[in-house]
């Protein structure tokens, strides 16, 4: 119990001196010890090395995840150690949508398939965007985040009790200089030896602390390069996903109003309707529909034609086509103007006049 007490009293006074020197100094009433130049340019380093540490990891997390609702909940959910719910990511929640709205319309329609297939495409680069997100946390902003609440606590820690050392040397300095009679005199130079040692202890254990800070950056280097390759292989994928859907768009046709109209007047009832493929040239499938094509369905008869574009059928009484190959064509009489029969072998059902070229 006396030993307690002693101990309390003894530190009762150590802190006591300390806020006295502190004070002094901040009067200028008190000599301060300097640390010495390459102390301090290791700790200006370190500040500097948290600060933009900080900032980098802030930015970061806005990046992967721009709403701040979501963040404060995947904060509350790390620190009471839970995973946080999985949700679909705007990507997603739009090819959801398209994909409904595709299969609502009909797969079989050219904007009902056009829907389903942007859909399928939205939710792969969801996908990406996940794994991307995913990659950086682990190798990003763990990292990051770790130096903050580890190494750099540290170094904040053993930085503290240098500065408490350095009160405790200066302390003594003074007391030794305000010492008049021999005993106090050799009293205060022991406490001086003492709080010195202490004090140069205290510094090469923040110095090492300090100069590990070089490591710290090496490891965040790289880190940088795994979240650039994270980066270059997610925005990879989301360019090839976007070129697949090009390509596949380059074979999605478009109806035409017209024909949209003459569905709508026959009261509901499904109306095939020929569809030209977005790139197609007006102007030439036009003038062939205006010649050959007439002259074909006026007359009883058939002739060869080569297929202009790719053409998917969308029931089984229709053809399905691929570019440039050659079929015969004829015409059937009550048959709609933009149709005529197609036969390629054993094969026969209608094609759209838009994809096809008469030959002589």
């Amino acid at each position: 119990m006396d030993f307690n007490v002693k101990r309390l009293a003894a530190d009762a006074g150590t802190l006591f001196s300390r806020a006295v020197q502190f004070t002094e100094e901040k009067f200028g009433q008190a000599e301060k010890t300097e640390l010495d130049a390459h102390l301090e340019n290791l700790l200006s380093r370190a500040e500097c090395t948290k600060h933009w540490t900080e900032k980098i990891l802030k930015q970061t997390e806005v990046l992967l995840q721009p709403n701040p609702n979501v963040r404060i909940e995947e904060f509350f959910y790390e620190k009471l150690e839970k995973k946080a719910p999985t949700r679909m990511n705007n990507h997603e929640l739009l090819g959801e949508s398209m994909i409904d709205s595709g299969n609502e319309f009909g797969p079989g329609t050219a904007y009902g398939n056009s829907l389903i297939k942007c859909g399928e495409t939205e939710k792969q680069i969801g996908g990406a965007e996940r794994e991307f997100i995913q990659s950086s946390a682990i190798n990003f902003l763990t990292p990051f985040r770790n130096f903050l609440e580890g190494d750099f606590k540290t170094i904040l820690k053993e930085r503290k009790l240098l500065q408490n050392k350095r009160l405790d040397l200066d302390a003594a300095k003074t007391k030794l200089k305000k010492a008049k009679m021999a005993d106090a005199r050799a009293l205060a130079e022991q406490d001086l030896k003492m709080t010195q040692s202490e004090f140069d202890r205290q510094a090469e254990i923040t110095r090492l602390l300090l100069e590990g800070i070089s490591s710290t950056h090496a490891h965040h280097l790289r880190c940088l390069n795994d979240f650039v390759e994270a980066q270059m292989t997610y925005y990879a994928q989301c360019y090839q996903y976007m070129v697949d859907l090009q390509k596949q768009f380059g074979n999605f046709p478009t109806a035409f109003c017209s024909n949209n109209n003459q569905s709508t007047a026959s009261g509901g009832a499904s109306v095939s309707v020929p569809i030209l493929p977005l790139s197609a040239p007006l102007s030439s499938t036009t003038g062939n529909a205006s010649s050959g094509f007439t002259e074909l369905q006026n007359f009883s008869g058939s002739r060869k034609a080569r297929v202009l574009y790719d053409y998917d059928a969308a029931g089984s009484n229709e053809l399905s086509l691929l570019a440039d190959e050659v079929i015969m064509v004829s015409s059937v009489p009550g048959m709609d103007s933009d149709w005529l029969m197609g036969e390629r072998g054993t094969q026969k059902g209608k094609v759209p006049i838009t994809y096809l070229e008469l030959l002589n």
